[in-house]
């Protein structure tokens, strides 16, 4: 089980232990991006290899509409095995809203850095209906700062011995800008499932009127 090593939201300096001499390495701090911001250069490549999906379960593979995922409020989550019961907490909680971030007028997409032998199985398992993007050297993390490579995962919290992108999730408008964010480095915030429908539903709205006016 994953444990937050220090709960506060950022970090200045980490000591490590390099070969046998003792070293100090100063790391970046992550400053995740916040609601208000905006994601103007956010790029999808549409390359089958790019992909994964899946409904009920079970893998699809269907065409990807772009125009269609991004014409609409988009929900972004940003996982990675490497979280382990984090992680899969995750994908279950947003399982679980998935049908309703529809109904609300929005999409949903999970960000993830790299294909997941065992992605298959736990999809089937718990019955997932999700879109996976993979997110090649991590680019589409960087732009929303939460993975940097000078400030690595494995450096804060015990339990993960790889780096990875934070367990974080956005909600943007049609617009690209950020209209909310959800970032919990404790592990102990409860999923805000509501908010991320509500803010759905809000951004839908003001869509829908921007294009009728």
């Amino acid at each position: 089980m994953l444990t937050a090593i220090n709960k506060y939201p950022f970090f200045d300096i980490t000591e490590i232990i390099a070969d046998n001499d003792l070293e100090f390495k100063s790391y970046n701090p992550l400053f995740p991006v916040k609601t208000g911001n905006l994601i103007p250069d956010l790029s999808l490549n549409k390359a089958y290899a790019n992909w994964q999906q899946f409904y009920n379960g079970s893998e699809t593979h269907g065409p990807v509409l772009l125009r269609h995922l991004l014409e609409k409020p988009l929900v972004i989550s940003f996982y990675s095995h490497h979280w382990k019961d984090f992680g899969l907490k995750q994908l279950k909680n947003l399982n679980a809203i998935h049908h309703e971030i529809k109904a609300s007028g929005g999409n949903l997409l999970i960000i993830t850095p790299e294909r997941e032998d065992g992605l298959q199985a736990k999809a089937w398992e718990h019955n997932l209906s999700l879109n996976f993007y993979y997110d090649n050297d991590n680019a589409i993390a960087r732009q929303f700062r939460v993975y940097d490579e000078d400030s690595p995962a494995w450096g804060r919290f015990s339990g993960i011995d790889e780096n990875a992108p934070l367990l974080a999730t956005y909600v943007l408008d049609s617009y690209r800008q950020i209209v909310f964010d959800h970032v919990d480095l404790s592990f102990e915030a409860a999923f805000p499932a509501k908010e991320i429908i509500s803010n759905v539903y809000i951004a839908a709205l003001a869509n829908n009127r921007k294009r009728s006016a």
